[in-house]
């Protein structure tokens, strides 16, 4: 059990570095995912152009399409940079009644599944 205890601070103390490192992101993330549970209906198929955030110094592009909020990071990212995007937001939204999917869409890019 000893053994154990470091294990789960060292797990807690990660996971909460994510939340910190990548607060803006989840805020920007966040509002959309809230927006869509309490206010819109829906962005429609190209709305998410008007409505488009920026987190992180314009690392990520946020864009609500439909009741999907797309996150595309900006630079060139490699497939394992989209796995781990799309872990982190996975992870945020666990247990998020309002999120019934966290995938990397065809595009490459993550989507937030806020579809009814």
């Amino acid at each position: 059990m000893k053994k154990l205890l470091p294990v789960f601070f060292i797990t807690v103390f990660l996971v909460g570095c994510d939340e910190m490192r990548h607060r803006e992101l989840f805020e920007k993330t966040d509002y959309f995912v809230e927006s869509l549970y309490t206010t819109m209906k829906s962005y429609g198929l190209l709305g998410g152009t008007n409505y488009t955030k920026y987190a992180e110094n314009g690392k990520y592009k946020i864009m609500p399409i439909g009741r999907l909020v797309n996150v595309r990071i900006e630079t060139y990212a490699s497939a394992k940079e989209y796995e781990d995007l799309r872990q982190l937001l996975k992870r945020h939204y666990k247990g998020d009644s309002r999120v019934n999917d966290v995938y990397i869409c065809e595009a490459g890019t993550v989507m937030i599944d806020c579809r009814n």
